[in-house]
């Protein structure tokens, strides 16, 4: 196995503030087992199958099969795992330069004819609504394209983003659909035919600033933006007042490898408190990433965190525009939770997003092992 490079993780500046870094390696230095490579992924044809029209699982489960079958032997052993908790928690927002523990082969290591498949299968676990769902994770992959473009560093790419099948795809039994690299983490799991967890997610982008690579102009975190903006900024005084975080957060807190950092003691305005406006504002924020989740699983996540809504709290430090380094917005339910952070740029100027939704009872499929 290979071991993380260059990590930092330090208590910085005011209050509960988590950072993490790594070492930049230069564009000289290759990395084991990366290509470096732009897959372009929004230009690749969609395969032509029987697996039936409409997204389900047992098209997804049929998307996975038709992917499998066309691997030699020790491509479909990195790609299909064993069930564990253990490799589930293999997720960062590192680029590989800075963690090399991920399971499952890269984009890079498969064929323009299997990276088909893989779309498919990206889509149908993710929603196809503008800036959510695939459509943020191909923006967001497009932008390693764009720093590799920029910086020459090695590593950067979205060819270094990994997919792995955690358990086998089937009707009954528990999988995970495992995807990741830079600045992303999807984590569906699935029981029995139904998705019972879609977090740990993990979402971040730099350059935050709208950018234009692979023949598109793209900004995937700029409606997560918006929606906190908006639901800050509809607040009361004495609401701001009760929303205001004690510190300043420089990074969010339940990030990679930091599962148990979420706080007993939840702070801020409690939501029973805030108006309906203010309401109605927080749930569309906790929509852009339940969204990210196809229409079935999203509806059921969303109906539950609507049910909880007076018990969850919401949270702020910096400013309610949500546009300067160390703005921090954070959303804390019974189930729900959800961190947005900017902080300074680390391969070009600027601003850039790191932000995570995980779920207090069903992350991991709210599985232990």
């Amino acid at each position: 196995m290979n071991k993380k490079l260059g990590i930092s993780v330090g208590i910085l500046v005011v209050g509960i503030s988590i950072g993490y870094g790594y070492h930049r390696f230069g564009a000289s230095a290759a990395l084991a087992g990366y290509t470096d490579a732009n897959i372009n992924i929004g230009a690749i044809a969609l395969p032509v199958t029987d697996c039936g029209p409409t997204a389900s699982h047992s098209r997804l489960v049929c998307l996975a099969d038709k992917l499998k079958s066309g691997l030699s032997p020790e491509l479909l052993a990195k790609l299909q795992r064993p069930y564990t908790v253990a490799e589930a928690k293999l997720w960062s927002n590192f680029p590989p330069m800075g963690f090399q523990e991920r399971v499952g082969p890269t984009l890079g290591d498969f064929t323009p004819e299997q990276l088909a498949f893989v779309k498919a299968i990206l889509q149908d676990a993710a929603s196809l609504a503008a800036n959510e769902g695939y459509d943020e994770l191909e923006q967001v992959l497009n932008a390693d394209d764009y720093l590799l473009e920029e910086t020459g560093e090695a590593g950067f790419s979205s060819s270094n983003f990994h997919i792995a099948f955690l358990g086998s795809p089937a009707e009954t039994g528990t999988w995970q659909l495992y995807f990741g690299g830079h600045h992303f983490a999807l984590s569906n799991t699935y029981r029995d035919g139904q998705m019972v967890g879609a977090t740990p997610s993990f979402r971040g982008v730099e350059p935050f600033t709208p950018f234009t690579m692979n023949g598109r102009k793209n900004a995937p975190m700029a409606q997560e933006r918006a929606a906190f903006a908006a639901a800050l900024e509809a607040l009361s005084q004495e609401e701001a007042s009760k929303a205001t975080l004690s510190g300043t957060y420089t990074n969010i807190l339940a990030g990679p490898q930091q599962d148990d950092a979420i706080p007993a003691v939840q702070e801020g305005l409690r939501l029973q408190e805030a108006t309906p406006t203010v309401q109605s504002l927080v749930l569309a924020a906790i929509e852009t990433y339940v969204r990210d989740v196809n229409d079935t699983g999203a509806k059921a996540i969303m109906a539950k965190y609507k049910a909880e809504l007076d018990d969850t709290f919401l949270g702020f430090s910096g400013t309610r525009s949500v546009d300067a380094e160390n703005d921090y917005v954070r959303i804390d339910g019974p189930s729900v939770w959800i961190e947005f952070s900017l902080q300074p740029g680390r391969s070009v100027p600027g601003i850039h997003p790191h932000s995570v939704w995980r779920d207090k009872s069903a992350d991991y499929g709210g599985n232990t092992e």
